[in-house]
């Protein structure tokens, strides 16, 4: 749920004259709710309802983390509530079923929709709590706020780590096959080895994503400010026991 201040914020822009559609690209609040707050800034009272407790299943909702904030996002809806929608290439039809299993498992009776895009599937989720369950949440691009977990979601990370850095590899990451040749005798010979790769223009979630690793025994390196990269052989075995390809 967006808080007061920003709904106010968002529409003391409307006042100055401005459009729907560039208050929206510049605060990431849709349209949809932009109109329903010139209408009524304050939220309707069955959004006070209280919050779940938590996700019903903490393997499951490390996973949708990591999905979440590689290729995810959360909309308001024009009914009132949010929708979650993950965004998974159509090159990868064992991901989309993987995140389709993953969001009513995290919140049981959810319905799950999915919608076509050019080269991709949205996997959409509406429900008026996910906010409370994904609180990184916010106005704005992930990589233009601060991405900080809350202590539940860090408790829940600690114990499934493997299921987050699975959620972020496969939203955002991948497993290549690298190349390099050697001349030994005069002889040049070509050398493949497996690499996996994590890309995000986020700080604070390439920081999560290397704090994980380190926590499980993972050597990384920093290709460049948005490369992550897993290249030693023992560290690839890890990532390719607990993680593997994306299918």
């Amino acid at each position: 749920m967006y808080d007061m201040e920003t709904r106010r914020s968002t529409l003391a822009l409307i006042a100055q004259g401005r459009s729907l559609n560039s208050v929206s690209r510049q605060t990431g609040v849709s349209r949809a709710a932009i109109r329903a707050w010139q209408a009524r800034v304050e939220p309707l009272p069955r959004m006070a309802r209280e919050c779940p407790s938590g996700p019903a299943d903490d393997a499951s909702y490390a996973y949708l983390l990591g999905l979440y904030l590689g290729d995810g996002c959360i909309s308001t809806h024009s009914r009132g509530g949010y929708c979650l929608r993950i965004a998974c290439a159509d090159a990868w039809p064992g991901l989309i079923d993987l995140c389709r299993a993953a969001v009513p498992a995290v919140r049981p009776g959810v319905s799950v929709a999915l919608v076509r895009k050019q080269g991709c599937v949205m996997v959409s989720s509406y429900d008026r709590h996910w906010p409370c369950l994904f609180p990184q949440h916010g106005p704005g691009r992930k990589h233009d706020r601060p991405i900080v977990l809350a202590d539940w979601q860090r408790r829940i990370v600690d114990t499934h780590r493997w299921e987050f850095v699975r959620g972020l590899i496969h939203s955002d990451g991948c497993r290549t096959t690298n190349w390099t040749t050697r001349t030994v005798g005069c002889v040049t010979r070509r050398y493949e080895y497996p690499r996996y790769f994590f890309t995000n223009r986020s700080a604070d979630i390439l920081r999560l994503f290397t704090d994980t690793l380190d926590a499980l025994g993972v050597a990384w390196s920093k290709a460049n400010a948005r490369n992550i990269s897993v290249a030693r052989k023992a560290s690839v075995a890890l990532m390719d026991a607990h993680v593997g390809p994306k299918y």
